[in-house]
């Protein structure tokens, strides 16, 4: 990228308390999430998956903040924007992009697709398909932590769509009572699907909502990479202390449309470009190159690892199995033995 180019990234001020070890990290972690996503939405165009397909271009700070500022043992859980989450965490590129051939060697057997990844030896609890749906659960999975007196929490990410699910109200208000360990996330990119905040409510500080229950609740520069950092730092902090969740409305945007079959004609060319002026990619590579982190020669060498990563990932993918019929009928229940149940 040229220097021309990273100018329009500029920040006031490029010193930074974060170290150069962080930001490789995040630019390297970033890169592989745009790029992979870049590359599935080529893979769609082939028909080479299929089905729903939401991709996380443009909002990728907003996991990479949240990864290097929680623990390993902290549990994660999203909406079916799920692909980046999970390639933070660890999870191989192969093992999600197979899954979303709808392969056996996907993280989820071939059985979720692009919006059901799922890694348990990440921690990551799902991507989930039902709008809300997974708000109790990361509320049920703060529950498990504070129950087995751990000092583990749950992130828990939302888009601002469904903040209008009655379930989130019935869950801050048992969170708060219980003070649970939980970090709630509201991704808001601006729209539900293709409906604008300002058309589905009243209310567009959606951190607002948390205030109702006197949940500290906060507006995130989503497109920070350091903001998202700080900001879960802090509710980690909370909830570690037993002090409860924290809701987080983090302001980001997505590049894309709302799914593959978005085109997204509802925005304007120049909201557009006023979003692409802050790409959170471009902001921490103009850090890197401003602080003398990291050469040109050295970010072109990281690009051209993660370039080969993908590439990897989608060969695995193509060459990968389906499942066998029989599989169908595996995973459904899950036998448990209780001794103290006679049959």
């Amino acid at each position: 990228m040229a220097n021309t180019k990273e100018k329009k990234h500029k920040k006031e001020g490029s010193a930074t308390k974060f170290s150069k070890e962080t930001y490789l990290r995040w630019y390297e972690m970033m890169q592989l999430m745009r790029r992979f996503e870049e590359k599935t939405g080529q893979l769609y165009g082939q028909q080479k998956i299929k089905g729903f397909c939401h991709l996380y271009i443009g909002q990728e700070a907003c996991a990479a903040g949240a990864i290097t500022a929680l623990s390993k043992d902290d549990k994660w859980i999203t909406a079916y924007r799920c692909h980046a989450h999970p390639l933070g965490l660890g999870t191989s590129p192969g093992a999600v992009m197979a899954e979303m051939f709808a392969k056996a060697t996907g993280c989820s057997k071939g059985k979720g697709g692009s919006m059901h990844i799922f890694d348990k030896s990440v921690n990551f609890a799902g991507g989930h398909g039902i709008v809300g749906a997974q708000i109790p659960m990361g509320a049920g999975l703060a529950f498990a932590e504070k129950y087995n007196k751990t000092k583990n929490l749950c992130i828990c990410y939302m888009g601002d769509g469904a903040v209008r699910q009655g379930a989130l109200h019935e869950t801050f208000n048992m969170a708060m009572t219980w003070k649970l360990p939980v970090i709630f996330v509201i991704e808001n990119n601006g729209y539900a699907m293709g409906t604008s905040v300002q058309r589905t409510s009243n209310v567009t500080d959606l951190y607002t909502l948390g205030e109702a229950y006197d949940m500290p609740s906060e507006p995130v520069n989503g497109m920070s990479v350091e903001d998202v950092h700080e900001a879960v730092a802090r509710a980690a902090e909370r909830a570690r202390a037993g002090e409860g969740p924290t809701l987080l409305e983090f302001r980001t945007y997505r590049y894309k449309g709302h799914s593959m079959s978005d085109p997204a004609k509802y925005r304007t060319k120049e909201e557009l470009a006023t979003y692409r002026d802050q790409d959170p990619i471009g902001m921490v590579r103009y850090t890197l190159l401003e602080n003398k982190y990291a050469t040109e020669a050295d970010l072109d060498a990281i690009d051209a690892k993660i370039k080969g990563q993908v590439a990897e990932a989608v060969e695995f993918a193509e060459n990968s199995p389906y499942p066998a019929p029989e599989e169908l009928y595996e995973d459904v229940y899950v036998q448990e033995d209780y001794p103290y149940v006679q049959d």
